[in-house]
């Protein structure tokens, strides 16, 4: 990444562009997404830009009018083209701008855009299972805001670096109540006896894009999903568990603790898939 996209500007990604009483890097006052670019198109651009406006007005900014989704498009578009990517992943965040906790400059929104290469094979199944773990010194609490993506990522950034202490490939994040959140880059499903499972939205989870549209293509496919309460023994019962983010698509979990997990429905799930959507599962 040799340039970032500081509203509007295209600048060095080295430059400077916060000052200490900045919101965002005082509070985490502020929205992030993390998206793919495939071929120079932004993949489920719409699902993106709906999350982050209804974040954005959940936070209580006061977006202008001349801040539009189209405009973000086009500023993404202009940075891709200036770092030489057609196949990019591009993490947009927006934050409030300076001030106190009662004295915010202003509530408009400012964006810094980053665009970095695309992972390779980052559309297709993981030929090895990953390896997870449980996280259990931070929870994440349900309410208003659970299901945005803010710049508040305590639980998950410390449910990284246990990950990476115990060389597991990711960490399961609990919410306030013990049960089954997410993990710290994704959202998870198991399946059992060929039916699918996932926390639902009221247990905290990050609404995932890539969660949505497989939840939506599942059921069009006639397949039942199940939006519920998870906790830890049903997730050590499952027969398979994936995880499903906007950059990988779905990575089958191998290992969870002692528990091995297969892939059979999972590998089949993703042949049909790449048939449907190949310009996602490519």
């Amino acid at each position: 990444m040799e340039y970032i996209n500081f509203n509007g500007k295209i600048i060095t990604h080295n430059t400077p562009i916060f000052i200490a009483n900045n919101r965002g890097l005082r509070y985490g006052d502020g929205l992030f997404e993390t998206i793919k670019m495939k071929n120079e198109k932004i993949i489920l651009a719409q699902a993106h830009f709906d999350r982050l406006w209804l974040g954005m007005h959940l936070l209580q900014f006061d977006i202008p009018k001349l801040f539009t989704i189209n405009v973000l498009q086009n500023q993404i578009h202009i940075l891709a083209k200036k770092n030489k990517l057609k196949d990019a992943r591009i993490r947009l965040m927006v934050s409030r701008g300076s001030g106190g906790l009662y004295d915010a400059t202003s509530h408009q929104p400012n964006y810094v855009i980053e665009i970095t290469s695309l992972p390779s094979a980052s559309g297709q199944l993981n030929v090895n299972g990953i390896e997870i773990c449980i996280y259990k010194d931070a929870i994440k609490s349900i309410d208003a805001f659970s299901n945005s993506k803010t710049n508040n990522y305590l639980p998950y950034l410390m449910g990284a670096l246990f990950a990476k202490k115990m060389c597991c490939n990711d960490a399961i994040i609990l919410n306030s109540q013990g049960y089954i959140c997410d993990t710290t880059l994704a959202n998870i499903f198991y399946i059992k006896n060929k039916q699918y499972y996932t926390p639902a939205l009221s247990q905290g989870c990050v609404a995932g894009v890539m969660r949505q549209w497989l939840i939506d293509i599942l059921i069009q496919m006639g397949i039942v999903v199940n939006e519920t309460i998870i906790t830890e023994q049903q997730l050590m019962e499952a027969d398979e568990v994936f995880l499903t983010n906007s950059i990988y698509n779905i990575r089958w979990v191998g290992q969870l603790g002692t528990k091995k997990y297969t892939n059979q429905n999972i590998q089949q799930l993703v042949t049909t898939l790449s048939q449907k959507m190949p310009i996602i599962f490519s």
